[in-house]
């Protein structure tokens, strides 16, 4: 399990692994909400290179999307691909995050 505080108001992520591939995202702010969040092995391995852990991954996801829009207005459950839908920049974006984190 991870935690990181994020954003202004600070907003605290914390990913906790159910599994290998579906991670349960609590993310505090004003109001408090859970997200479950699927990440198959052959998107991780496409987005990280598996150069970083996949919490990792999930955790800079979050930023990205509470950069755009407040944790309520984030999807409660989801598959992580599914946030490229939404904001076509994503993987670009969330590759040079992870590069400057490495």
């Amino acid at each position: 399990m991870k935690s990181i505080m994020f954003g202004n108001p600070p907003s605290m992520i914390t990913v906790h692994p159910i599994d290998q591939t579906t991670f349960r995202v609590t993310v505090e702010g004003r109001t408090t909400t859970t997200h479950t969040v699927t990440l198959s092995s052959s998107y991780y391995e496409k987005l990280t290179g598996k150069q970083v852990a996949p919490e990792v991954l999930i955790e800079k996801s979050f930023e990205f999307l509470l950069e755009r829009e407040s944790n309520t207005s984030i999807l409660r459950s989801f598959e992580l691909p599914v946030i490229g839908r939404y904001f076509p920049e994503y993987e670009k974006t969330i590759g040079t995050a992870l590069a400057a984190d490495s």
